[in-house]
């Protein structure tokens, strides 16, 4: 897939980023040769590959859920406007 300096000003636009006019012949030139490398991904045949869930056969190590701070709860929430019941409480904002 070759893409044009067009479509890349056109695709940084709907992104809201910021090219410089005279970049956009480079960034449609390497954007050209990535989605050229993943078409050609896209063609080796894997279905005789398994899906691999995680690369390692091995547990992840987990530490103890235990709290490590105090309970400041009743600290934090005297400084807020409005709190009922151990919860902020805050203007309605969607309707």
């Amino acid at each position: 897939m070759s893409l044009s300096a067009a479509e890349v000003n056109k695709i940084a636009w709907l992104a809201r980023l910021a090219i410089d006019g005279d970049k956009a012949e480079a960034y449609a030139r390497d954007l050209s040769q990535i989605l050229g490398f993943v078409e050609q991904l896209g063609s080796v045949d894997t279905s005789q590959v398994p899906p691999m869930a995680h690369p390692l056969d091995e547990a992840q190590r987990l530490r103890p859920d235990t709290a490590t701070e105090a309970d400041q709860r009743s600290l934090f929430q005297a400084h807020a406007p409005l709190v009922e019941a151990g919860l902020y409480l805050v203007p309605k904002v969607i309707e």
